[in-house]
């Protein structure tokens, strides 16, 4: 099977490693039978160390097709879901181009919840005609239906996608402004709080313990590498540190694997301040923050922090470790651009 190839080919670039978690997450990856979802497993489990933790996530969406593998995937070896519910309202789920209806979402959270000890679902707002109330009533019920994990991001409108053509095109009415999306991000957070968890990253809230521990890998900055079409990695050797990628199109991938025994299609060797800039983009994502002295290591520089920052309050520096504020991390985008190289 070239998903196995290409796994063992990477296992011969970083030999000894600890494998702390495996994601299957990308396009649908819970329409993979679940023996198949097994052997790459047990193939990972026995070319890498596997840590005594080690955290197995698929994602999968609320369709019943996907969740009557679910038992399936936990036979296989798979001990975390994430599910992509995204809102709890049926028009709403409409707008957003999903094909699952709420009472799907709640049943596929039930029956994830029998099958899996841990369990996460994401959910978008600031959505179209959204108020804050709504919201709120929203919230309240996904707070109850979690098991202690839950992404919440504002919906995002960016050139290129779906959404930044319907906007370009003026097809995406509605949208709320600054203040209400502030407003939605302030109760976001206010509520997770009271309800016991922890915004451990800028969309991701758990309760103690529950974090994933394959995008705090990412967060980070540590290795991980990615198999499968349209799968990018961050590998570390003696020779550096490189981004790879590889190809997009599902046959294009399979014809790579099969006719040149790799499906990487491109390969970087990052720049020191290539490098140090990731650690800054996706560490201050993390409530815990960025290490000064590491940033400045891999950077070959030390670095500038401006202190119109400190003087905003939007920043915090306790010794070594710099974060964003709690004022400051509804502005994270602005703050990172400041600090970047």
């Amino acid at each position: 099977m070239a998903l196995i190839s290409e796994v063992k080919r990477h296992a011969e670039i970083t030999p000894g490693r600890l494998l702390n978690s495996i994601f299957f997450g990308g396009g649908t990856p819970s329409l993979m039978p679940p023996n198949i979802v097994g052997d790459i497993i047990d193939t990972a489990l026995k070319i890498w160390t596997p840590a005594n933790d080690i955290e197995i996530t698929l994602e999968a969406n609320p369709s019943s097709v996907e969740v009557g593998r679910f038992a399936g995937y936990r036979a296989a070896g798979v001990n975390r879901v994430s599910l992509g519910v995204q809102a709890l309202n049926d028009g709403d789920l409409r707008a957003l181009g999903r094909l699952h209806s709420t009472q799907e979402a709640k049943l596929a959270l039930d029956i994830a919840h029998k099958n899996f000890d841990r369990v996460s679902f994401d959910l978008i707002y600031a959505r179209q005609k959204q108020s804050l109330s709504s919201w709120e009533d929203e919230l309240k019920q996904a707070l109850i239906m979690s098991s202690g994990h839950l992404s919440l991001y504002q919906l995002s409108v960016e050139p290129g996608t779906a959404f930044g053509f319907r906007a370009k095109a003026g097809k995406l009415g509605g949208l709320p402004d600054e203040d209400l999306s502030a407003d939605m991000f302030e109760l976001t957070n206010e509520m997770c709080s009271d309800a016991g968890f922890s915004p451990y990253e800028i969309s991701n809230y758990s309760a103690n313990g529950l974090e994933s521990i394959h995008n705090i890998i990412y967060w980070r900055g540590g290795d991980y590498i990615g198999v499968g079409p349209g799968a990018h990695g961050r590998v570390t050797t003696k020779f550096g540190r490189h981004a790879t990628q590889t190809a997009l199109a599902p046959a294009a991938w399979l014809e790579r694997v099969e006719q040149k025994g790799s499906a990487t299609l491109h390969t970087r060797k990052l720049h020191p301040i290539d490098h140090a800039n990731e650690l800054i983009m996706m560490g201050l994502r993390l409530s815990c923050g960025i290490s000064i002295s590491r940033i400045s290591d891999v950077a070959g520089q030390t670095i500038s922090v401006p202190e119109n920052l400190f003087e905003l309050g939007l920043i915090e520096l306790q010794g070594d470790n710099l974060r964003a504020s709690p004022t400051g991390r509804p502005l994270l985008n602005q703050i990172i651009q400041g600090i970047m190289f």
